[in-house]
């Protein structure tokens, strides 16, 4: 069974940081570009960052360039979001997602695997 798995949300300061994993177990991440969203309640799921499957290119929304960082170990099969400079705004379920080819538009329909989410609160 394929999945993906993210970790190391929790409840942060203003101005703290926070580093995501996105794990995969049964799929091979080396195949798959990968992309962060979020969702904050009543909110619609938005694109944050990307990154290509060998790790060469990576893209961020205006909102969190500067302050988010998109890497990938593929030896250990495994994404990261380091956050800092964390704001309220930042405040979601942060999920990860693989797609067979890279884009930037962060369109959901072209993910073929998600993540069950992590909830970051930042808040003081």
């Amino acid at each position: 069974q394929s999945q993906l798995v993210e970790s190391g949300g929790g409840l942060v300061q203003p101005g703290g940081s926070l580093r995501l994993s996105c794990a995969a177990t049964g799929l091979a991440l080396d195949y798959y570009a990968i992309g962060w969203f979020r969702q904050a309640p009543g909110k619609e799921r938005e694109g944050v960052a990307c990154i290509s499957s060998s790790g060469g290119t990576t893209h961020y929304v205006d909102s969190v360039k500067g302050r988010f960082t998109i890497s990938r170990d593929n030896a250990k099969n495994t994404v990261y979001l380091q956050i800092n400079s964390l704001k309220p705004e930042d405040t979601a379920v942060y999920y990860c997602a693989a797609a067979e080819v890279y884009y930037s538009d962060y369109e959901v329909h072209r993910y073929d695997y998600w993540g069950q989410g992590t909830q970051v609160t930042v808040s003081s």
